[in-house]
């Protein structure tokens, strides 16, 4: 079994990123980092830059889990690209991290941890940034 995380480099991505290492050392489980873009602008702040991803992997190889990073630009939605990847690898959990949104903004945008919840094949841990 192995351990999905949906990560960016964002508050909310630290605070899922946190979680699922825990999860990982307590479940003696890998973890399969995914981080994405849809690629639709010139930058996305969402997709980390390898300086970031050197920063993810001196932190997970401090905490002493074993895990893949994958980043993805395929043109598809971070919800759609999560729910694959945690099917693909047969998820034990999924981890997300949340951000606080208006209700119009969720009307508007749509909601991604909403389709990852209603989606996924296993258990969702959604967890939030403490500011």
């Amino acid at each position: 079994m192995t351990i999905v995380v949906g990560f960016v480099p964002t508050p909310e991505g630290e605070a899922a990123l946190s979680a699922a290492i825990s999860e990982a050392r307590r479940r003696e489980e890998p973890l399969h980092i995914v981080n994405t873009s849809r690629g639709d602008s010139l930058t996305d702040s969402r997709f980390a830059s390898e300086p970031a991803l050197d920063e993810v992997r001196a932190r997970l190889d401090g905490a002493g889990v074993v895990y893949e990073i994958e980043q993805l630009v395929r043109g598809q939605e971070a919800s759609e690209e999560l729910v694959e990847a945690a099917d693909r690898v047969k998820a034990s959990l999924l981890v997300i991290g949340l951000r606080r949104r208006s209700p119009t903004g969720k009307l508007i945008t749509g909601s991604q941890a909403q389709r990852i919840l209603l989606d996924a094949n296993c258990p969702v841990l959604a967890v939030k940034a403490s500011y």
